[in-house]
């Protein structure tokens, strides 16, 4: 028959091992290192979850940015529309009190004063 293994103590694990990775060599290690390789996968799977859930805060990001762009082209189309409507009551009014719509705008008239004259001053 096989003897068992005693468990022997070994020396205290101190924190320069640690940075070291000395503690890899003990023989802890190579006797759970089923637990060990399950750290490690579920590990990896948290940091691949998180991976994923920062995409898709990218991509709600960039959708809430997309609706905020629509909503402000709505409101401008619906500000367009209102105006239109306006415009067709009013030639409709027109048309009610017999009035002709301008098939040219008014010319602006532009009066230029010379500064160098002195109106209204008594010498």
């Amino acid at each position: 028959m096989a003897k068992k293994q005693k468990y022997k103590p070994q020396k205290k694990l101190t924190f320069v091992d640690i940075i070291k990775g000395n503690f890899l060599n003990r023989d802890e290690v190579t006797i759970h290192y089923k637990y060990y390789l399950l750290l490690f996968g579920l590990m990896i799977i948290i940091i691949y979850s998180n991976h994923l859930v920062s995409k898709k805060i990218e991509l709600v990001n960039d959708l809430k940015e997309k609706t905020e762009e629509y909503k402000s082209r709505n409101a401008y189309a619906q500000s367009k529309l209102i105006k239109v409507r306006m415009e067709s009551e009013l030639s409709k009014e027109m048309i009610s009190d017999s009035l002709m719509s301008l098939d040219r705008h008014p010319h602006k008239l532009l009066i230029k004063l010379d500064s160098t004259k002195n109106h209204g001053s008594a010498k």
